[in-house]
């Protein structure tokens, strides 16, 4: 891996990436293809590298380390660790968007990968008590144990 020793210049490459991913585009004018009887041109984004999916691999390999391990090696000792601690965080970021989406399968995966937990059932069972008492109480008039009991 090519090391940037320059803390401004570290921070930058992590923000080229996260800027690189969301892809190049360029505005044409183009005739309406409306039905309408309306004549003119509409603006057209036409894609010159079409957006990318945020990825933790993507990050590494754009920072120039040969393997995620690496990435995670450099993030513990590194110079740069708390940089890199703050990507990671954006990355996971935008796995945690895509939880409110239809379908968060994928994102709920990554998540976990990356050491996120099902807090709340972990959470749950273990605010549960290990063993539980009961106990009746008697309140309250008594039950007739049958007709003759009942004074009317």
């Amino acid at each position: 891996m090519h090391y940037i020793y320059d803390p401004k210049e570290f921070a930058a490459r992590i923000d080229a990436y996260f800027h690189y991913i969301k892809g190049e585009y360029h505005i044409e004018k183009a005739p309406s293809t409306s039905s309408k009887k309306e004549t003119g041109l509409t603006e057209k984004i036409i894609w010159d590298r079409l957006p990318e999916p945020v990825l933790l691999t993507g990050l590494a390999l754009f920072l120039g380390f040969s393997s995620k391990q690496e990435l995670e090696e450099y993030e513990r000792r590194g110079k740069h660790k708390l940089q890199l601690r703050r990507a990671r965080l954006r990355v996971e970021s935008e796995y945690e968007k895509r939880l409110h989406q239809q379908s968060p399968t994928g994102a709920i995966f990554a998540l976990k990968s990356m050491g996120w937990t099902d807090k709340a059932d972990s959470a749950l069972h273990e605010a549960m008590p290990k063993s539980l008492r009961i106990e009746i109480v008697e309140g309250g008039p008594q039950v007739a144990g049958n007709e003759k009991d009942v004074a009317i």
